[in-house]
């Protein structure tokens, strides 16, 4: 995320988010798709975002699985 001494941007294009979130443009549309573009509309072509959006984007990479771990099952 941009920090505090660099002005925020207004509005940023997918490939300036992804830069900025640090995940490839196919993991960015993917966590647009399977958040926000769920219930069957498409993803605009010429998508803009907002620094708002960048926060929750970050959030939703963060809190998704890493495929990679193996999660122990729970003691009964």
């Amino acid at each position: 995320m941009p920090n505090a001494d660099k002005p925020f941007k207004q509005f940023y294009t997918e490939p300036e988010a992804a830069l900025i979130l640090g995940i490839s443009l196919s993991r960015l549309r993917a966590l647009l798709d399977e958040h926000i573009f769920n219930d069957g509309t498409q993803r605009p072509e010429d998508l803009l975002l907002r620094a708002s959006d960048l926060v929750l984007l970050k959030f939703w990479q963060r809190s998704t699985p890493n495929p990679k771990v193996l999660r122990m099952p729970k003691r009964v």
